[in-house]
């Protein structure tokens, strides 16, 4: 099996502007998170984004903004030697389409990338913002760490986390 490194997307990857990232231009990645990521991935981890993105179903945003948004992001790991797998994202807002399983704090996202690549949520942890992000991991049976938006990742207190395993 294989064990992952799952990452909220906004104030996690990319400056938190505490509303919805509508526009390309502000997308501004957390290039600080790369190198302690990139030691996880050498170390055989893989990267993989869970995001909602509810700002679709508002009309704020649309899917191909938010892959150009993705690819920005994708493109700045691999520069680095560091390859991020996957973007989950749940489209969903309550107010519009009300509730899903995707949308965190549920864990509909994590399970899918489990099965999907074959992980061991016990080997694996999620690196949030947001209380929903580790309850969200919490369901899946995935550890969640808590940060503050736009704090950055410490390699050696989330490796204290997995080594608890």
């Amino acid at each position: 099996m294989n064990k992952a490194i799952f990452l909220d997307r906004d104030g996690v990857l990319n400056h938190e502007m505490y509303d919805y990232i509508c526009r390309v231009e502000d997308f501004e990645v957390l290039e600080y998170q790369i190198p302690p990521l990139k030691r996880f991935f050498d170390e055989g981890y893989l990267l993989v984004v869970i995001t909602n993105q509810g700002g679709i179903a508002l009309g704020r945003y649309t899917e191909e903004a938010l892959a150009e948004m993705h690819e920005i992001l994708f493109n700045k790991f691999e520069a680095q030697g560091a390859e991020i797998i996957h973007a989950y994202y749940c489209p969903h807002h309550p107010t519009v389409t009300g509730d899903c399983e995707c949308r965190k704090p549920k864990s509909g996202m994590l399970l899918e990338a489990i099965a999907e690549y074959n992980i061991d949520p016990a080997l694996s942890v999620m690196i949030g913002d947001k209380p929903r992000d580790v309850e969200a991991a919490n369901g899946a049976g995935v550890k969640g760490i808590l940060i503050e938006p736009d704090e950055q990742i410490v390699y050696e207190n989330v490796k204290a986390v997995l080594d608890q395993a």
